[in-house]
């Protein structure tokens, strides 16, 4: 039993979707679960929808050029008037009558969870009919029905237990038969409300079926050879990492790599359950294994780690006194509701810095919390770059000309550097 995820990139048009079937023909007789993202940038696009929403503005022109999007799409691959082409469009109605109710109650995250996951649900829906109808047999499933979380909206956790137990139940004897299409991205929680897993978590659902089904092999299907030591739309040359540790891999998501999603990794280092990730433009090629190798360590070559739209901010106490345990443990306090994500954290007797992603929303509920007892200060327009398996300082020269360093943070064999446009420090 194995599990693919194929992400917008891989399903962001007609051609697209047909190269999936493609790939999937090539491998009819196997017990697979398929799990595939929003189209292209809808999830941007539904991000964009949500705003409206909860601000009282128009959605209609969003609306508009979300159904255009897909409809070009889905009248190149399913016939109009067809049952399945009204399947799709049953979910565009849905969407638009969630809309046109008030808010009320629901707080931004809870709106934003409904209604991102419409991506998902319609992108599952336009591919799972095409392979129908074009002999790669399958069935469609709503990963809502399987994976059970946590309330927390937009971050929800995994609840693994009740999980596990209906996939086993149910999920396992399904992709004995057929293949299993669901998506990615989306969850329910106890009180059956759709939530979401955080975002690109497309992959962590992924891992989420293999780990509860004792898959053999996990496949992430990317528009890259594999994991490369650095994104080639920013840095020239670019070399392919083939063998790489759960335990590096982990490192690597956790400081910002955007090919594997941070969560991704645990749940099949647990199991021991082998990751592929390999190009869905050259599905011959092999790609990238993760896996759990004796020798723990074996990147050689540096891998430079971008994170643009980045904020720093600088807490102080307003009695000049030291920062100690309790301020510590208010500031953790404080991320923590606030769901906000601290990517570097550094402090010294008088002060405390952390970056963060700019997260306007959730950044301007912690400034509140935080204000109450600091000095903050905040700066923006940041970017984050991490070297590693940092060993030249002649190798980051490129990266960081004509910029001055905010923070400077090293630990181990990794270098982390906020940067700055402008005068070099």
């Amino acid at each position: 039993m194995q599990v693919f995820k194929f992400g917008g990139a891989s399903v962001k048009n007609a051609e697209a979707v047909k190269n999936v079937a493609t790939i999937l023909r090539s491998y009819q007789g196997a017990n697979i679960v398929v799990v595939i993202s929003a189209m292209g940038k809808t999830t941007n696009l539904l991000e964009k929808v949500c705003e409206a929403y909860m601000t009282g503005k128009d959605v209609s022109k969003l609306l508009d050029e979300l159904k255009s999007f897909h409809r070009e799409i889905i009248n190149d691959l399913l016939e109009e008037d067809s049952h399945e082409y009204y399947e799709v469009e049953n979910l565009f109605i849905e969407l638009e009558c969630l809309l046109e109710t008030e808010p009320g109650e629901l707080s931004y995250d809870q709106a934003y969870d409904r209604i991102i996951s419409f991506g998902e649900m319609i992108s599952t829906k336009i591919v799972s009919q095409f392979l129908n109808k074009h002999g790669v047999s399958n069935r469609w499933l709503d990963a809502r029905n399987f994976i059970v979380t946590s309330e927390h909206h937009r971050r929800a956790r995994v609840n693994w237990s009740r999980t596990e137990s209906l996939v086993g139940k149910m999920l396992r004897k399904l992709v004995s038969k057929q293949f299993v299409i669901t998506q990615g991205f989306i969850g329910r929680s106890i009180t059956n409300k759709t939530t979401t897993l955080g975002r690109e978590g497309s992959d962590y659902s992924a891992a989420i079926f293999a780990y509860c089904l004792d898959a053999e092999s996990v496949t992430i299907w990317k528009d890259v050879p594999g994991v490369l030591n650095a994104d080639p739309k920013r840095v020239e040359k670019t070399e392919l990492i083939s063998e790489i540790s759960f335990k590096e891999a982990i490192e690597l998501a956790y400081y910002g790599a955007s090919v594997i999603h941070p969560k991704t990794i645990q749940p099949l280092m647990r199991k021991t359950i082998p990751l592929h990730v390999r190009s869905f433009v050259d599905p011959e090629a092999s790609g990238t294994i993760v896996a759990d190798h004796q020798r723990k360590e074996l990147i050689d070559i540096p891998c430079y780690i971008f994170k643009d739209d980045q904020v720093l901010l600088s807490i102080s106490t307003k009695d000049f006194s030291f920062i100690v345990e309790d301020h510590l443990s208010e500031i953790f306090d404080a991320c923590a509701t606030t769901g906000i994500q601290i990517n570097v954290m550094q402090n010294t007797a008088i002060s405390f810095s952390m970056v963060l992603n700019n997260d306007e929303a959730r950044l301007e509920k912690l400034l509140e919390t935080l204000e109450n007892s600091f000095i903050v200060k905040k700066e923006t327009g940041l970017q984050l770059f991490t070297v590693f398996n940092f060993k030249d300082p002649k190798n980051i020269e490129p990266y960081t000309k004509g910029k001055s360093i905010a923070l400077e943070h090293k630990s181990g064999k990794t270098l982390q550097l906020l940067l700055k446009e402008g005068a070099v420090s």
